[in-house]
């Protein structure tokens, strides 16, 4: 226990002193008997060393709080919680009397709660929704392992590719960056499952963020480039512009100034016209002028190009206030493009409110960000 829960605290940032306060905060807010202030300071230190097993009352509070599975919660990396197998041939062939039962109406109910999460994740982070997916993925696993003909495990295995995709990213934000990859991989066999080369290229993409942030941009962007050719021919135009934005960007990181400015021409060339910014193809990606906009301020500011002030103000001005999560990248973003000015003031108001959104949401990623963008003041 003592290795994983004090990573997951560390990684947020938090003492163990915050951590208890933390949790008498989530216990008032959801009527929870807890221990005393004083039990939970020697509570904490006894499960971080090993020395207190953690009971599932106290370890459900604390997979909230921190964003975290139980198995990493428990230090046990490279395991994801697992339905059980079944038993024996009564119990087999029960499991797959009951997959054959799963029709289009339950499939669109996977969907709908895929979008629930994804709304959620959207507006107040990921970190509180960490049972849920775990939970949600378990069932769609366990509904397409035991799907026998075609015709029913194509529809599961693109909702489990949708849902996979989904994780991967909110494991991404909270820094479980193995966790990520892993969902990356079941959502990549599942869009192929499905025959949707468009959710395969969509979760090939956005896994090619796990490799730039671990410090392989070059690595990222062949894959961002593989991803557009999985996609070809099949992909609607708001989806090929995504991955145009996200190949400039990845430009941007490997220092190919002149690919990264020709990728955001060939993005904004293939955006649709129209404020509408939600793909109807592919539900997951959301892209319109005032999204690319903030893209293409991103991408210059890693360049340290004069032309990101404006182009991040314009996103600014037109921000979608429901990417809540969003706003504290937008404006490190413009914390970084007036650093590379040498506006430090500019700098600090846009990192205060970054940290105010990162620490609201309990994004991870973004409080890196910020510790690196802060030690350049």
């Amino acid at each position: 226990m003592s290795a994983g829960l004090r990573e997951a605290r560390t990684a947020r940032g938090w003492s163990q002193e915050r951590l208890v306060r933390e949790i008498e905060r989530h216990a008032r807010q959801h009527m929870l008997d807890i221990a005393s202030t004083a039990s939970l300071r020697v509570y904490l230190s006894e499960w971080e060393n090993g020395r207190r097993s953690l009971s599932e009352r106290y370890a459900s509070i604390l997979r909230a709080l921190l964003g975290v599975t139980h198995a990493e919660l428990s230090g046990r990396r490279g395991q994801l919680d697992a339905p059980s197998t079944a038993g024996g041939y009564d119990e087999l062939l029960g499991c797959i009397d009951s997959a054959r039962n799963v029709s289009l109406t339950m499939v669109k109910t996977f969907m709908d709660q895929t979008e629930l999460l994804r709304t959620m994740d959207r507006q107040m982070g990921a970190v509180s929704l960490v049972d849920q997916m775990t939970g949600h993925l378990a069932t769609l696993e366990e509904a397409l392992t035991f799907a026998v003909l075609p015709d029913t495990r194509r529809p599961v295995a693109l909702a489990l590719a949708g849902a996979a995709t989904l994780a991967a990213w909110q494991a991404l934000d909270v820094g479980a960056v193995e966790r990520a990859w892993r969902h990356y991989e079941l959502g990549k066999r599942a869009a192929q499952e499905a025959e949707e080369p468009m959710y395969l290229a969509h979760a090939m993409a956005e896994q090619a963020y796990v490799l730039d942030e671990a410090g392989r941009p070059e690595m990222a962007l062949e894959l961002m480039r593989g991803a557009q050719r999985v996609g070809g021919g099949q992909m609607s135009p708001r989806l090929r512009a995504w991955l145009f934005a996200g190949e400039a960007e990845l430009c941007a990181r490997a220092g190919k100034p002149k690919e990264c400015r020709q990728a955001l021409e060939l993005a904004d060339a293939h955006l649709p016209d129209g404020e509408e910014a939600r793909d109807p193809d592919m539900l997951s990606i959301f892209l319109n002028t005032g999204h690319l906009a903030r893209w293409r301020g991103h991408a210059l500011a890693l360049l340290g190009d004069d032309d990101a002030v404006s182009s991040l103000y314009d996103a600014l001005g037109t921000q979608d206030p429901t990417f809540v999560r969003a706003s504290a990248g937008l404006r490190l973003d413009l914390a970084t493009a007036h650093l590379a000015r040498e506006e430090y003031a500019q700098a600090q108001e846009h990192l205060r409110a970054a940290r105010l959104v990162a620490n609201r949401t309990g994004s991870v990623r973004y409080r890196r960000r910020i510790e690196q963008l802060t030690a350049r003041l």
